[in-house]
């Protein structure tokens, strides 16, 4: 089994390699003059069961094609199995045709990574389920939520907790949590987003008077929602407000947004790498998902159950 990466998220690959007792395989993933990618790998990799991490973040589409070339060069190279593992899965919230004469990209890069040579996927809190069947090869689908209710627990462990949705799509995913969390109650923020990027708030559905509130979402790019779910929740007299994502995109001023927010705490995992912004932020903690992901590369290595992880 060999561990090798892209140049997305470094920090995590090393974490996930300490984790497996496993050296990175050298390789070099640099730019020409104008920008083409060129891939070298400087080891033997014939035969061996390959594992290749790379979250298509930003830069998207640089990303994206440094994990095509990667593949591709893993696959002449004879490599006996390639794994791409993409703890974050870009374009995954166009899963749909949400109006006329509009792309569903999120399966168009399923069939490009299929197509690169990749003999199967292993992603995180993958933004609608139905995604895993937009490859056509095996895909494994992992939750951070046993890494979140474990950290919850031991923080907030003593509050009384209440599971937010922060919109209808998300109650499964809510559910799920306030299951882990001792049968916690649950609530939904209804919302109506006029355009992508920005989102108001309309009510909440649920009593969260005097509880501890702790908002869980796969994504969080511009803050907007969570920042407004949290100002709702405080006007509806909940204790205090903390948000739990999983993959923290933070694009523009989201940052200093959730600095300026009613929110207590962001929650995000290393899914992706943080920028110097998010770094500098106050208000967001960060988890490490390299033990999930290097346990759930262990196994797929060894043919044995990956959904005993989350029993």
């Amino acid at each position: 089994m060999k561990i090798i990466s892209g140049n997305s998220n470094l920090p995590l690959t090393r974490a996930i390699a300490g984790y497996l007792e496993l050296p990175v395989v050298d390789a070099s993933v640099r730019r020409f003059a104008d920008e083409e990618i060129f891939v070298e790998i400087h080891e033997n990799v014939r035969g061996e069961d390959v594992f290749v991490v790379q979250s298509t973040s930003y830069p998207a589409n640089d990303n994206l094609m440094e994990l095509l070339i990667m593949i591709d060069a893993l696959r002449r190279a004879s490599a006996k199995r390639i794994t791409a593992v993409l703890p974050y899965f870009g374009y995954a919230r166009q899963d749909r045709k949400p109006g006329p004469r509009t792309p569903i990209s999120a399966k168009l890069v399923a069939n490009l990574i299929t197509q690169a040579g990749a003999d199967r996927v292993l992603s995180i809190d993958l933004h609608a389920g139905q995604i895993q069947g937009f490859f056509d090869i095996p895909t494994d689908n992992l939750f951070a939520a046993p890494v979140m209710s474990a950290d919850i627990l031991a923080r907030f462990g003593n509050e009384q907790l209440m599971v937010v949705s922060p919109d209808v799509g998300g109650v499964v995913r809510a559910r799920a949590l306030a299951k882990r969390l001792n049968n916690a109650p649950l609530a939904i923020v209804d919302k109506r987003r006029e355009k992508p990027g920005e989102s108001e708030v309309m009510n909440i559905i649920g009593q969260v008077q005097d509880h501890f509130c702790i908002i869980i979402d796969d994504i969080v790019d511009s803050g907007g929602t969570l920042c407004n779910a949290a100002a709702a929740l405080k006007e509806q007299g909940a204790s205090d407000v903390v948000a739990y994502c999983t993959h923290g995109v933070l694009s523009g001023g989201a940052a200093p947004r959730i600095d300026g927010s009613q929110l207590k705490e962001l929650v995000i995992t290393d899914s992706i790498q943080a920028t110097e912004a998010v770094k500098d932020a106050g208000r967001i903690r960060h988890l490490t998902i390299a033990p999930l992901l290097g346990e759930a590369i262990r196994r797929i290595a060894d043919e044995s159950s990956v959904s005993s992880l989350f029993d």
